[in-house]
C-alpha cells in the first residue's frame, strides 16, 4: 500500500489534473479533501479534453473509486451536472464510483450572491475570486452556520434553518448592497430536489478511506489551488479560503498523518497566477504573452488570462519545505522549447538586501526583486520524448537545475497535454 498526496507548488494551475489522471491508474481510491468547484482540473485523453471541478480527476480511470471529503464545499449544482455530463459519456456507469461526505459542507446561491457584491463593492482591492461562493461557504463553516450535505436528506429539518439563514443573508445582501432578497421557498425546494439526487452517493467518506487502507489499497490525495494560494501560508489576502497544503489531507479526508507515505508538489517549468497579487517574477511584456499562448494559459474555471512569467525556486523551495515534498512533478516542459534563454529566480533583492527565503509580509513580496541565473534552451520539439535520456541537453540541464534549488527530485516530467506525453524518472507508487 501507499498513499501519496499531489498538491500545487505555485499559485494553483500547475497542471493537477493532468498528473492526478496519470497517476490514477496506480490507486484504487482518488480522494478530494478540500476547495470546491472554483479549481478546474484539465485533463487529456486521448485527443478528449475533460474539465472538472468537483469531481475528482481519477474518476476517468473505470477502476478507481472517487472520494469528496468533507474539507470539501460543495456546490450540488455543478456536481450534480458533472455526474450527468460523465454517465452520458459513459465514463460513470457505477454510482459507487463517486461518494461524497455526509459532513461537506453545501454552497447555497447566497453564497454567490455574496461572493460577487463584495468583488464588485471592493473595486480595485478586489480579491480576484471566481465568484463560485467558495469565501462564503467557508466563513459560514467556521461560524458554525453551515448546511452540510447530510442536510440535504432531511429536508423537515431543513427548512427552519433556511428561514433562520435567510434573515441573516438579507441582512447584507439587501441592506449591505442592495441585492435582492432570498427567496426562502426557492432555496428549500432547490435543497431538498439537490438531496434526492446527491443521496445515492452520500456516505461517511472517512470510514470508507480507512477500509481501502485496511485492505492495502493505494489512496491518491488530489490538491486543489497550490501553495501560495493557502489560507495560511499564501499571499494573503490574495489566496483562497481553505488550507491547500499537504498538511490539509489529515483534517479535509478524515485520516491520521501516520498514514501518508509520499507528497507530490506540482510545479510548471515556468510560474502563472490568476486574480490579484503580488508576482515577483511576472513578465508583463512579450514574454509573457508568448508564454500565454504556448501554454494555452486561460482559466478552467473562468477563462481569465494566467499572468505569466518565469520558474521561481524562492517560491519552490518554500512549497517544498511547507508540504515536505518527496517528490517533484514539472508541467509543461514543452512550452520552453524554442526560447533564447530560460530564466530561474534563485534569490530575491528586497530594499537592497538579497535573501533565498520567501517574505513573510505581502509588503516584502511586492517589493521583492527577483535575482535570475540565465540557462540555455533548446530548439528541438520535445513533444514526443518518452524517456529522460530522449530530451536535448539544455532540457536536461534545467531540469536538474530545478532538482537542485528545490532540493528535492523531480520523478515525473509533462512534455504535452496527454496522459502519455509524461517522463518518469521514478514510480511514484513505489512502495514506502
Amino acid at each position: 500500500m501507499t498513499t501519496l498526496v499531489a498538491v500545487g507548488a505555485q499559485w494553483g494551475d500547475e497542471g493537477k489534473g493532468k498528473i492526478v489522471d496519470w497517476l490514477a491508474p496506480r490507486a484504487e481510491y482518488v480522494v478530494r479533501f478540500h476547495g470546491g468547484n472554483n479549481a478546474g482540473h484539465t485533463l487529456v485523453v486521448d485527443g478528449e479534453q475533460t474539465v472538472l471541478h468537483v469531481v475528482p480527476a481519477g474518476v476517468l480511470d473505470p477502476d478507481t473509486v472517487n472520494l469528496i471529503g468533507p474539507g470539501v464545499v460543495v456546490d450540488p449544482g455543478v456536481l450534480l451536472s458533472e455526474l450527468e455530463a460523465l454517465e452520458k459519456r459513459g465514463v460513470l456507469r457505477d454510482p459507487s464510483r463517486v461518494r461524497v461526505s455526509g459532513r461537506a459542507h453545501v454552497i447555497l446561491g447566497w453564497h454567490l450572491a455574496l461572493d460577487k457584491a463584495r468583488e464588485e463593492a471592493a473595486r480595485e482591492h478586489a480579491i480576484g475570486t471566481t465568484g463560485r461562493g467558495i469565501g462564503p461557504a467557508y466563513e459560514d463553516k467556521v461560524a458554525r452556520r453551515g448546511i452540510r450535505v447530510a442536510d440535504l436528506l432531511n429536508g423537515e429539518a431543513l427548512k427552519p434553518v433556511i428561514e433562520r439563514l435567510a434573515k441573516q443573508k438579507n441582512l447584507e445582501l439587501v441592506d449591505g448592497y442592495g441585492s435582492d432578497p432570498v427567496d426562502v421557498e426557492a432555496v428549500y425546494r432547490q435543497c431538498t430536489e439537490w438531496g434526492r439526487r446527491l443521496a445515492p452517493y452520500v456516505e461517511n467518506t472517512g470510514h470508507t478511506l480507512d477500509r481501502a487502507l485496511r485492505s492495502g489499497k493505494n489512496v491518491l490525495f488530489e490538491g486543489a489551488q497550490g501553495t501560495f494560494l493557502d489560507i495560511d501560508h499564501g499571499t494573503y489576502p490574495y489566496v483562497t479560503s481553505s488550507n491547500c497544503v499537504a498538511g490539509a489531507v489529515c483534517a479535509g479526508a478524515g485520516v491520521g498523518p501516520t498514514r501518508i507515505d509520499r507528497v507530490l508538489g506540482i510545479s510548471k517549468a515556468y510560474t502563472t497566477r490568476v486574480g490579484g497579487g503580488p508576482f515577483p517574477t511576472e513578465e508583463t511584456g512579450a514574454l509573457g504573452e508568448r508564454l500565454r499562448e504556448a501554454g494555452a494559459e486561460f482559466g478552467a474555471t473562468t477563462g481569465r488570462p494566467r499572468r505569466c512569467g518565469w520558474l521561481d525556486a524562492v517560491m519552490l523551495r518554500e512549497a517544498a519545505m511547507v508540504n515536505g515534498f518527496t517528490a517533484i512533478a514539472i508541467n509543461k516542459l514543452d512550452v520552453l522549447s524554442g526560447l533564447d534563454e530560460i530564466r530561474i529566480a534563485v534569490a530575491y533583492r528586497i530594499d537592497g538586501q538579497p535573501t533565498r527565503d520567501f517574505p513573510l509580509t505581502l509588503a516584502e513580496i511586492e517589493r521583492a526583486e527577483p535575482v535570475y541565473e540565465t540557462h540555455p534552451c533548446w530548439t528541438q520539439d520535445i513533444r514526443s520524448c518518452r524517456e529522460f535520456g530522449e530530451l536535448p541537453e539544455a532540457a536536461r540541464s534545467y531540469v536538474n537545475r530545478v532538482e537542485a534549488l528545490a532540493g528535492v527530485p523531480v520523478e515525473l516530467i509533462s512534455v504535452g497535454p496527454g496522459r502519455d506525453a509524461t517522463i518518469v524518472r521514478n514510480e511514484p507508487f513505489r512502495p514506502a
